[in-house]
């Protein structure tokens, strides 16, 4: 199938990455749109794994207040450089998720900072469901993990399907800046504040522990 320069440009605005890349991908795909998206990602997350063991000294820190001002975010991402802390893409992205945070209410940045207590309470609640709605006893195991995982994905900012794209995780977002910027980029902490909510640390993501992103 023909690559066309159409096509090219569709898979590069849609990824951020490079012309050849694009190219390589569609060519791979023969032609697959979603199929070549889904190349690129894989490539971007093997080369997000290798930049993950460099330090993050710089960043922003930015805040979002919803309208109407009763959601607010304020929102530490980390990268590399100054020079990519000050380049439009990386000043979007987190623009782009504290509005996702305002929306999306996470309580922590990945799976990472949820303690064992917290899993815990989890579980027992998970396994009393499972055992009350009559599920056998050799089944209860894989029901309950299922859960904890479905958790994760509700509440963890990472794992959370992307607003502007449900196709992607967040991190699959993240990933994608990373590789258009060739830096790693650590998403460090948040803070969500709703007016009226009661206040809670671990509620609202205020004091998490840090967890390395690429």
């Amino acid at each position: 199938m023909e690559i066309t320069a159409e096509m090219v440009r569709s898979l590069r605005e849609r990824s951020g990455a490079g012309i050849m890349e694009c190219k390589s991908a569609l060519s791979e795909s023969k032609g697959d749109p979603e199929l070549a998206f889904q190349i690129l990602r894989k490539r971007g997350l093997a080369s997000a794994a290798k930049r993950a063991g460099r330090t993050t000294s710089e960043g922003i820190v930015s805040s979002y207040i919803h309208p109407g001002g009763r959601v607010g975010v304020l929102l530490e991402v980390n990268c590399e450089t100054d020079f990519v802390a000050r380049t439009a893409e990386f000043q979007e992205m987190v623009k782009n998720l504290a509005m996702h945070i305002a929306a999306s209410q996470p309580r922590f940045v990945s799976r990472e900072e949820v303690s064992e207590s917290v899993l815990a309470k989890e579980r027992e609640i998970y396994l009393s469901q499972a055992r009350a709605s009559g599920r056998p006893e050799a089944a209860l195991v894989k029901i309950v993990e299922g859960k904890v995982g479905k958790f994760f994905q509700d509440l963890c900012l990472l794992e959370q399907p992307f607003v502007r794209d449900p196709n992607q995780t967040v991190q699959d977002y993240v990933t994608a800046v990373a590789a258009k910027t060739g830096e790693n980029i650590r998403v460090r902490r948040f803070a969500r504040f709703a007016l009226g909510e009661t206040l809670s640390s671990e509620a609202t993501g205020t004091t998490p522990p840090v967890a390395e992103q690429a």
